[in-house]
């Protein structure tokens, strides 16, 4: 399951990115899962390929999957591997983060390191935090929340919103405003039992072996090695609930 950027623009070239990695690997289904509940899929221990987050990486899957590699998608001020969120709001909107945050922050998921955990810890720094929240269950979900106006501002991992404007009209209406530290992007894990060394290689090759319009389309530029505890060192922000019991 390759899910986490699988918009439908992107389902072909995930799809032939899919078939070089099993090509190589001589073994594999001969489609991507896209049927079934992440975590489901993250907890198989059958599970050959797939993406998570750091957040449910760190939280809950370390010690169940092996990191197979984090892709680098050569990300606007981010080291290699690493990536960051963009809060956005919309393009007529003047106020800045400090005023948006008495309005309502649209935000995708409680155990998203994107679109929740990096923007409370860059708000805490602020002295900041959302005074209501709106969950959505997904980045574009939370966009589009923004862009009609039913939430003042959101979140959105940066190359999610790279892909929004290449893909939707979304950018049309929304603007960034800011970026949050960086962080390890989303790794590819597969299960204790599976071979990881092995399967690394395979995407590495293909990677490489991608057509040059699939490796621009998947913003793919190679697979970076990240130790698991440089995603367990990343600070777990408060529960939405707990953010709001505080005085």
């Amino acid at each position: 399951m390759l899910g986490m950027y699988d918009m439908p623009a992107l389902q072909a070239a995930h799809d032939r990115f899919w078939n070089l990695i099993r090509d190589d690997l001589s073994f594999g289904p001969d489609r991507l899962t896209r049927d079934h509940n992440m975590w489901d899929v993250w907890q198989d221990p059958g599970l050959i390929l797939a993406q998570t987050c750091g957040m449910p990486y760190r939280t809950r899957l370390h010690g169940q999957v092996q990191l197979v590699g984090t892709p680098d998608y050569d990300l606007p001020d981010c080291p290699a591997g690493y990536y960051n969120s963009v809060f956005v709001t919309r393009r007529d909107d003047t106020r800045d983060l400090k005023d948006l945050a008495d309005g309502t922050f649209a935000y995708n998921e409680a155990l998203s390191q994107s679109g929740w955990a990096a923007p409370i810890a860059h708000m805490k720094l602020m002295n900041l935090r959302p005074a209501i929240l709106m969950e959505t269950g997904g980045h574009a979900l939370s966009a589009q929340a923004v862009a009609i106006g039913n939430a003042d501002y959101a979140a959105l991992d940066a190359l999610t919103w790279h892909l929004l404007q290449e893909h939707t009209d979304l950018g049309e209406h929304l603007k960034g405003l800011t970026g949050t530290s960086p962080t390890p992007a989303l790794p590819y894990i597969t299960a204790q039992g599976q071979d990881a060394a092995r399967i690394a290689r395979a995407v590495r090759a293909a990677i490489d072996g991608l057509e040059e319009g699939d490796r621009q389309q998947l913003h793919l530029r190679g697979l970076i090695d990240i130790p698991p505890a440089d995603y367990l060192s990343v600070p777990n922000p408060p529960t939405p609930k707990a953010l709001h019991s505080v005085s």
